[in-house]
């Protein structure tokens, strides 16, 4: 890493201030600039084509008041879609600069707009009438290689570059109907690390460092999991020496991963990051994710170590029956040692995250639930425990993704029943929106004819309203939320090429479902 200081931000890398190109390009984020700065992805995405020299890129956010290239010369428009409803602010900001919202309504002269990132990787056909072409996959590399294609044939019409990006594995172009797509999985030989320290990105002068990706023990529901397949960890050396680097311009470290304490080295890492502390240098550091069933000493001693006090667990749902059914064989007994080792290496609470509406779920799943909470309580005085619980969403390439989910007055009332008798123990709940994530769920196994109903939406806002308005006379969103798919169904997203594939998940989602 070299250092390039400017009165905000630190740039980890060697610019490309000065190039010599015509070749124009905005990397877009749906956010405030302040998350887009506390986005590794996207930073990454934007420091590969920063550091070429025959690509002019800029970024932006929903709330860029001006721009350094303007849309007149721009030749590329390319964003970050990380969240179902990212689709709003994305639709907000083409029509911001004056381009059409749907692909075929845009000339020759407007910019190639594309899409990357985990919801068009699961399911880009609901957004299909919006773009010209999409990144699935890991998109580090492959991002790269798409623009540079198109700087290299700018002469050529759009639809012959379009045609030769089709070409590219990983590559979706959305007029051309490809009958399969094959999925990019990257090796992960090198850290992705922020390139970007700034005092105006949400985790404010943050470091953080992608530690691995994937996680093998594949809950049903988990689009995480099942999209990074398989789990790849970096090498313990390169996360050692990207630490040290980043600890010359800040003391603040956050390392991410969907099971990153599967780490072989994990224990080891934070050894390294403990014994530095202890030699006196003031290091606060986060990770993303803790299983129940990783609990260790090392780790817990590193965290409060850290700065940490609390943390947040993931134990889903409440009985050991219903985390069978889900893959996650957690016991009651390991949820009691994690909370024993916290307490005894200097944690003070936990709040746990929990899911309603599983596939297969009972009231006297809740039930258990609220037992689960009574024992803590009374076994653990002065331990501080709280819960946060969400719905079920049927997720594309997940077992579950043939799982339609509960009538929202029902996900309602069980949400209020859990409340209810937690709040009579004396431990908060929060639970998300249910009728919000009624409609996630509508997105998240859409299809191609979705996208006048995704335009109405837009138009008024994107409030619920806004969502049965549009629906009326054009989309059935029950089938999409609610319906239980057969197996020997083509899903909108079956001509992507995945691993696993549609046998293996079926398969899973027999299992699973059939686990007593």
């Amino acid at each position: 890493m070299s250092k390039l200081q400017t009165d905000t931000d630190i740039y980890l890398y060697d610019r490309k201030q000065h190039k010599n190109t015509d070749f124009n390009m905005w990397m877009a984020f749906p956010g405030p600039e302040s998350f887009a700065l506390s986005s590794l992805g996207f930073l990454w995405m934007f420091k590969s084509i920063d550091q070429t020299d025959d690509i002019n890129i800029e970024m932006i956010f929903q709330d860029t008041k001006s721009t350094r290239i303007s849309r007149e010369n721009l030749n590329m428009f390319g964003f970050s879609f990380t969240f179902d409803m990212d689709f709003y602010n994305i639709f907000s900001m083409i029509e911001k600069y004056g381009f059409a919202l749907k692909s075929s309504d845009r000339n020759e002269n407007a910019p190639i707009i594309f899409a990357g990132g985990p919801v068009v990787t699961a399911n880009p056909e609901p957004y299909s009438d919006f773009f010209d072409f999409f990144v699935i996959g890991d998109g580090e590399d492959l991002n790269l290689e798409a623009v540079k294609l198109c700087k290299e044939n700018s002469d050529k019409p759009k639809s012959e570059v379009l045609k030769l990006l089709s070409n590219l594995d990983g590559i979706y172009v959305p007029s051309l109907k490809q009958d399969k797509v094959k999925k990019v999985t990257k090796r992960l030989t090198e850290c992705i690390y922020t390139p970007i320290i700034s005092k105006r990105a949400f985790f404010k002068n943050t470091f953080i460092l992608e530690a691995e990706r994937g996680c093998a023990n594949r809950c049903g529901f988990c689009l995480a999991s099942y999209l990074n397949l398989p789990v790849r960890f970096v090498p313990y050396e390169k996360i050692i020496s990207a630490i040290d680097s980043a600890l010359k311009y800040t003391d603040k470290i956050a390392l991410l991963g969907a099971q990153i304490t599967a780490h072989p080295q994990f224990k080891e890492i934070c050894k390294y990051i403990y014994d530095k502390i202890q030699n006196g240098q003031k290091i606060s550091m986060s990770i993303s994710s803790m299983r129940v069933d990783a609990f260790c000493p090392e780790i817990v001693k590193t965290l409060v170590a850290a700065g940490q006090r609390n943390t947040t667990l993931a134990i889903e749902a409440g009985s050991e029956r219903l985390r069978r059914v889900i893959n996650k064989n957690l016991t009651e007994e390991q949820i009691f040692n994690a909370i024993d080792i916290a307490r005894q290496n200097g944690l003070k609470g936990f709040k746990f995250y929990g899911m309603i509406g599983l596939p297969t779920e009972t009231y006297e799943d809740l039930d258990e639930m609220i037992l689960l909470a009574k024992k803590i309580k009374n076994k653990y005085k002065g331990f501080d425990i709280s819960f946060g619980f969400s719905s079920f969403v049927p997720k594309p390439n997940t077992p579950f993704q043939w799982c339609g989910r509960e009538k929202t007055n029902l996900l309602e009332k069980k949400a209020e029943y859990l409340k209810k008798e937690l709040h009579k123990l004396g431990v908060k709940a929060q639970v998300a929106s249910i009728k919000w994530d009624y409609y996630q769920a509508v997105l998240s196994r859409g299809d191609d004819t979705f996208g006048d109903f995704l335009l109405d939406v837009y138009k008024n806002h994107a409030s619920l309203g806004a969502f049965r308005s549009a629906a009326k006379g054009k989309i059935n969103t029950d089938y999409y939320a609610l319906a239980d798919f057969p197996y020997e169904i083509t899903l909108p997203w079956d001509f992507i090429d995945t691993n696993p594939g549609k046998d293996f998940l079926i398969s899973e989602s027999k299992r699973l479902l059939s686990t007593v």
